[in-house]
């Protein structure tokens, strides 16, 4: 027997019915972007790899899915490389390209390679497919998509305000109850350098970014074998973990903070961010959150990352402010700040809490009975009135009978069916079910669209 077919691990197929579910995320985000004037873009599943190495951080990197060379790769490998066994070498060998792990870094080399054609500040969104090389595990795969929007070219605060807006407004019409968690890049250098250890921010945002998943004693142990002083850690600690409102905090941190420049600009950065949300209001709660690090070295600024409410699940949006990642690729000066929603995690926060419309499963709105002979060519064109007025029309392919027809209906939660055998067409007439009620209405041929169109069946 042959073996039966797979998918590489943390990759998953889609069917009909969740690629209508998914659409329905993406159509509700796409619209939103479009809303607010962001403009869209697309750029390659591969980059080569001096685009993508080295922005990420040292875990980001290894996470990077490299690309073989074409043809013979081998050829000119020399032959000490071969048998020295060191990966890390070959790969630089035989490897010159990757595929993208976010589409911040390629938007940035988007950005610089075409600065002559872009209007800055340039407000972009992207919705497309990223690879990590991660453990795949619940909520966790190794293919899935990014929706990204960001503006570059602009300092301003607003845009973070509306970015938070814009997540506010995707998940409140999504039905998802969110909180967003809100820190500042410049605040943890601070408190870094309040605790003895600037030098060392990286390290220390790495763990700390990690307090939610793995805990305090585990955020304490990674720092320890980081090699960061046991006092220093201790210092870390109570700032990290302050409670309070968020004024109450940003008061807190500007007394401690008064002699570190890059945290009091940071807590200013903060205040008018909180200053312009409060000009025009979000309904979800928005917290400062001291521990939020978002492990990426780009970030500068403002960090955002979004929560669901309902459920123990991980981050399903974020992102931040990025000063100069432009500079890396020969454009120096040019900010940036964007936010990524995580389509395939918004999809099954949904799918637990039972979020998707009914409708999202199939995107037929009426099957036409078909009964051959004489009534097909009334059939047909009664479908192709339909489907010009704008609505999904299936005419069954074959005459069976009206049971199996039914049936198929049902199966593929059409909401309404549509019955004209030979009296019905005679008197121009025909009766639709509402496949959910039950309900029969006997409807005049041309009036069938305008129905249809009224009814707002709930399957």
């Amino acid at each position: 027997m042959a073996q039966k077919p797979s998918i590489p691990k943390g990759t998953r197929d889609f069917s009909p019915t969740e690629m209508l579910r998914r659409n329905h995320i993406f159509d509700t985000i796409r619209g939103i972007f479009s809303l607010y004037g962001y403009l869209p873009v697309e750029t390659p599943a591969m980059e080569n790899l001096s685009t993508l190495l080295g922005k990420y951080g040292e875990e980001g990197d290894r996470l990077i899915f490299r690309i073989l060379n074409s043809g013979n790769f081998l050829a000119d490998t020399p032959s000490s490389v071969l048998t020295a066994a060191d990966t890390a070498s070959l790969t630089q060998q035989i490897s010159e390209k990757g595929l993208r792990y976010d589409l911040t870094v390629p938007f940035a080399r988007y950005v610089v390679q075409h600065r002559d054609e872009i209007v800055f500040p340039f407000r972009r969104y992207q919705i497309q497919p990223v690879w990590r090389a991660d453990k795949p595990q619940k909520g966790r795969y190794r293919e899935f998509f990014q929706c990204d929007v960001d503006v570059i070219g602009s300092d301003s605060l607003l845009n973070e305000a509306e970015l938070v807006q814009i997540i506010d407004r995707i998940f409140s019409t999504l039905g998802v109850n969110i909180i967003i968690k809100i820190n500042n890049r410049k605040i943890l250098a601070g408190i870094a350098e309040m605790a003895g250890a600037g030098e060392r921010i990286t390290d220390i945002t790495v763990a700390i970014d990690k307090l939610e998943k793995i805990g305090s004693n585990g955020v304490r142990q990674e720092l320890l074998q980081k090699g960061i002083a046991q006092q220093v850690i201790d210092r870390l600690e109570p700032v990290i973990t302050l409670s309070g409102s968020t004024e109450e905090k940003l008061r807190e941190l500007r007394v401690a903070m008064s002699g570190y420049a890059a945290g009091l600009k940071g807590i200013e950065e903060m205040e008018e961010l909180s200053s312009y949300l409060a000009m025009e209001p979000v309904k979800a709660p928005v917290e400062l959150d001291l521990s939020l690090a978002r492990g990426l070295n780009y970030y500068t600024g403002t960090i955002i990352e979004v929560k669901a409410a309902d459920l123990p699940f991980g981050s399903i949006c974020g992102g931040g402010r990025y000063d100069d990642l432009t500079g890396i690729f020969g454009m120096p000066g040019v900010s940036g700040v964007g936010v990524s929603f995580g389509a395939d995690r918004i999809y099954d926060v949904m799918l637990q809490l039972g979020l998707f419309p009914d409708q999202a499963g199939s995107s037929t709105r009426v099957l036409i009975i078909n009964f051959g002979g004489e009534e097909l060519p009334a059939l047909m064109k009664m479908a192709g009135e339909l489907r010009r007025e704008g609505i999904a029309t299936e005419l069954f392919p074959e005459p069976l009978k009206l049971k199996k027809q039914f049936s198929y209906a049902d199966a593929r939660q059409i909401p309404f069916v549509v019955i004209a055998g030979s009296n019905e067409l005679a008197e121009y007439q025909a009766t639709v079910k509402n496949m959910k009620t039950g309900e029969q209405t006997t409807v005049s041929l041309p009036a069938i669209p305008l129905f249809i169109r009224r009814e707002k069946p709930v399957l």
